[in-house]
C-alpha cells in the first residue's frame, strides 16, 4: 500500500442545543448564524460521515475509505470493529457553552442488543480551554442506588446523587461506557470515543429542543447501564512514559479500544514511528505547528494516519503540543 499518506478531513458540524459559537477560537468556519455544538473531526458514523480533505483521495468519506481499505486502514488490533464493519474511533470538537444534559453511555453488548448495529461507547476529553469556575459531572454520591436515583429523577432532585468535579485547561477525564456523567457550561474540549452516538439521558435541565418540545429522556435503559460502583471518582494524572531529545511523552488513558497520548515537543524536534499494519494512528495538534510527513497541521487539528501507512514523522515547527491516538493490542 505505498500509495497511503497521511489523511486530513472536513468537519461535519452539529447544531445541538448547548452549543455557541467558541469553536471559531478554534480556527473552525462556521455558519454566518447560529450555535455550533459539536464538530466531528474524524467521524465514519450515519450521523455523521467527514470526507477527506487532501491528496488523491479527496472527496471520498471516511466510510468510503474504510471499505476501500479494510484493515490496511484500520488496523489488526481493531478486527474486532472489522467485523461489525465499522470505523472503531470517531474525534470531536466540543463547544460545551451550556451543561449538556446528565446522561450515560452504554457499553457494546448492550448497544447491540438494544440499538441494532450501534456500538456502545467509552470515550475521553481533553479540556482545552475552561472558564474559571468550570466542572463536569463524573459518578455518583456515596449512597446512590437505582432505586433512590430513579425515585430523585421523578422528584426532580438529582443534585445530592450527582459527582462534581472542578476542572482546567489541559486537564484530561477518562469515561467508560456506564459513567454517569456531564460536561457543564464553559468549555471546550476535544472528545476521544468508540464511533457511536448513543447516548442515554436521565435529566436535561428542562429545556426544550428547537422544535419546542423536551428532548427525549431515555431512564429505564440509562438505570440498566449506569455504574453506580463508580462512586466519587477523582481525575487521574498523565503517566509519564518518556522524556528525552525535547519531547515529553504522557499517556492520558487507557482501555481496550484506544490509547490516547499527549507529546509535549520542542521546536525542532522530531517523533518518528512505523504504522505497521496493526492499528491506525490519530494525531492532533493543540498548540503550535508540526509537519506530518509531508502534510503540516496547526491547532487544532487532526489527521488520521492508515494502518499500513509505514513509517512516518513527526515534527514540531514549533513548540507544540499533539494528541496520539491508536489501538492497543
Amino acid at each position: 500500500m505505498t500509495d497511503l499518506y497521511p489523511l486530513l478531513f472536513e468537519p461535519v458540524l452539529k447544531d445541538y442545543i448547548w452549543g455557541g459559537r467558541n469553536l471559531e477560537i478554534l480556527g473552525r468556519k462556521l455558519p454566518p448564524e447560529g450555535i455550533i455544538a459539536e464538530s466531528w473531526e474524524i467521524a465514519g458514523h450515519r450521523d455523521g460521515n467527514t470526507h477527506v480533505a487532501n491528496g488523491y483521495l479527496s472527496g471520498l468519506s471516511l466510510t468510503d475509505i474504510h471499505a476501500m481499505l479494510g484493515l490496511n486502514l484500520i488496523g489488526t488490533n481493531n478486527e474486532w470493529a472489522e467485523e461489525q464493519n465499522k470505523f472503531p474511533l470517531l474525534i470531536k470538537l466540543l463547544d460545551a457553552n451550556r451543561p449538556l444534559s446528565i446522561q450515560v453511555h452504554p457499553n457494546d453488548d448492550y448497544a447491540l442488543e438494544n440499538e441494532g448495529n450501534e456500538l456502545g461507547k467509552t470515550e475521553m476529553w481533553v479540556v482545552l480551554q475552561a472558564d474559571l469556575d468550570a466542572e463536569i459531572i463524573l459518578g455518583v454520591k456515596a449512597g446512590t442506588t437505582a432505586e433512590n436515583f430513579r425515585a430523585a429523577i421523578e422528584d426532580g432532585r438529582l443534585e445530592p446523587f450527582l459527582h462534581h468535579i472542578p476542572v482546567k485547561t489541559g486537564d484530561h477525564v477518562c469515561v467508560p461506557a456506564g459513567s454517569l456523567h456531564a460536561i457543564m457550561g464553559g468549555l471546550i474540549v476535544a472528545e476521544i470515543q468508540q464511533n457511536s452516538n448513543t447516548t442515554y439521558r436521565v435529566y436535561d435541565w428542562n429545556r426544550v429542543g428547537a422544535d419546542g418540545n423536551p428532548r427525549p429522556l431515555h431512564v429505564d435503559k440509562a438505570l440498566d447501564v449506569i455504574n453506580f460502583n463508580q462512586v466519587e471518582p477523582t481525575l487521574s494524572p498523565p503517566k509519564l512514559i518518556d522524556r528525552q531529545n525535547g519531547i515529553e511523552r504522557q499517556e492520558l488513558c487507557r482501555n481496550r479500544y484506544f490509547v490516547t497520548e499527549r507529546l509535549i515537543m520542542e521546536t525542532g524536534s522530531t517523533f518518528e514511528g512505523i504504522c505497521d499494519g496493526r492499528t491506525l494512528e490519530i494525531w492532533g495538534i493543540l498548540e503550535g505547528e508540526a509537519q506530518v510527513n509531508e502534510e503540516t497541521i496547526s491547532a487544532v487539528q487532526f489527521i488520521l494516519l492508515p494502518a499500513a501507512l509505514g513509517p512516518f514523522a513527526i515534527a514540531a515547527q514549533t513548540n507544540s503540543t499533539l494528541l496520539r491516538i491508536y489501538a492497543p493490542e
